[in-house]
């Protein structure tokens, strides 16, 4: 199953990154991968490539404005990236906290900052700030317990006045006024990712309708998307590669839709793959085992499971779990790394952009259509597509 990481590398001129994204969310070009062929339409007319009654399952996340611009008393400015909270863990719950929480964070500039508290302004005349207070550090970053100084304020208050919404690194600028729109999905409902779901970023509110109309159904799921997804493959084998791990959480009636469902499954995104994956192998590890820990699925976890259960088996055995543990939703961790080799539990087909070089998402398109793969890409190199987070679209049905 080893393939070298550099046979994953493909060369990608600067000028095929689209910087911004196009005018209208739904005017993308959109490369369609079924059967063994290429074709080329737009990306409104999705519903004419899907398969008859499909499931359409959507990444809900909402992107956070991450980074703060904060100061210390002598002026010197401190860049704080906040990644996931710490105290408390459950993003939803930290956005609500007042007065004070805990995250895990980026800084950078950090050798200028020694100790003591830095500071932002959370209105204009500079009365009510914003302190931040390193704890510990870890590696690469840090654990910062933010205060504030208006109590009436949550967090999710305290960065939506003082943050500013992060885009890709890749694109090489600054966030601009634009992005705080359109680096966001029309159906965005629930705060705590660093990094758009990008493939969701071409539907629009007709075109949903539409799917709707044709008899498509629509579930949606929330993982948080975390600042590893940009992190590239570095070692000659991918398997030595350490995968990020991101939190996600899926309604009951959601499980119980995707359970029930009989036709194709066509996730919208690799964070949607990813998360259905991992459901599938986290129903497998309590049919295995009663007492399994299902707050975590390890990166190579799903390797090393029993592979005879059906998707319904699976999601059947997280409904029981659900129904005798007294919960309305599932809530877990992934660190699942899906590389060629790897057989699909859940989907059919993956709606997605087009990925860099050398990235652990290449590897998962890899796994869906196989060496396909670079067909797809050289075509759409060839062909004007446009890659990256706000670049065009494509249908990749599984080979």
């Amino acid at each position: 199953m080893i393939e070298e990481s550099n046979k994953l590398i493909y060369d990608l001129p600067d000028d095929r990154i689209a910087k911004y994204p196009l005018a209208e969310r739904d005017a993308s070009k959109f490369l369609v991968y079924r059967g063994g062929r290429i074709e080329e339409s737009l990306f409104r007319r999705v519903g004419d490539y899907l398969p008859a009654d499909a499931m359409l399952v959507f990444n809900n996340t909402k992107v956070i404005r991450a980074r703060l611009s904060m100061h210390k008393s002598t002026g010197a400015n401190i860049e704080v990236f906040c990644l996931e909270p710490v105290v408390p863990s459950d993003v939803q719950q930290a956005f609500t906290m007042t007065h004070e929480t805990t995250w895990k964070c980026i800084v950078g500039n950090s050798k200028k900052w020694k100790g003591g508290d830095i500071t932002c302004s959370l209105n204009q005349d500079g009365g009510i700030l914003l302190h931040a207070y390193r704890i510990e550090s870890q590696d690469n970053t840090s654990i910062i317990r933010f205060v504030w100084d208006d109590p009436t304020l949550t967090f999710a208050d305290v960065i939506e006045r003082a943050g500013v919404t992060p885009i890709p690194p890749y694109l090489n600028r600054e966030t601009e006024e634009i992005d705080n729109q359109r680096y966001q999905t029309v159906y965005s409902e629930y705060k705590g990712s660093v990094a758009a779901p990008t493939a969701g970023l071409h539907f629009t509110d007709e075109v949903l309708k539409q799917l709707r109309d044709a008899g498509h159904q629509l579930v949606n799921l929330t993982l948080h998307v975390g600042a590893g997804t940009f992190k590239p493959i570095k070692v000659s084998d991918y398997h030595d590669h350490v995968m990020h791990s991101e939190h996600f959480f899926v309604t009951r009636n959601a499980i119980k839709s995707i359970c029930d469902h009989e036709r194709d499954i066509v996730a919208v995104g690799t964070t949607s793959v990813r998360t259905l994956e991992s459901l599938y192998w986290l129903g497998v590890k309590y049919l295995t085992d009663r007492n399994a820990d299902l707050e975590q699925l390890g990166q190579w976890d799903a390797y090393n499971l029993p592979k005879t259960y059906s998707r319904q088996e699976a999601f059947s055995a997280l409904l029981q779990y659900m129904d005798e543990h007294n919960k309305d939703h599932f809530q877990s961790a992934t660190q699942i790394m899906i590389v060629p080799g790897y057989s699909l539990r859940v989907i059919d087909g993956l709606i997605t952009n087009f990925h860099q070089p050398g990235s652990t998402l290449l590897l998962l398109i890899s796994a869906v259509v196989g060496d396909r793969w670079r067909d797809i890409y050289d075509y759409a190199l060839s062909h004007d597509f446009r890659f990256l987070s706000y670049g065009d679209s494509s249908l990749l049905m599984k080979s």
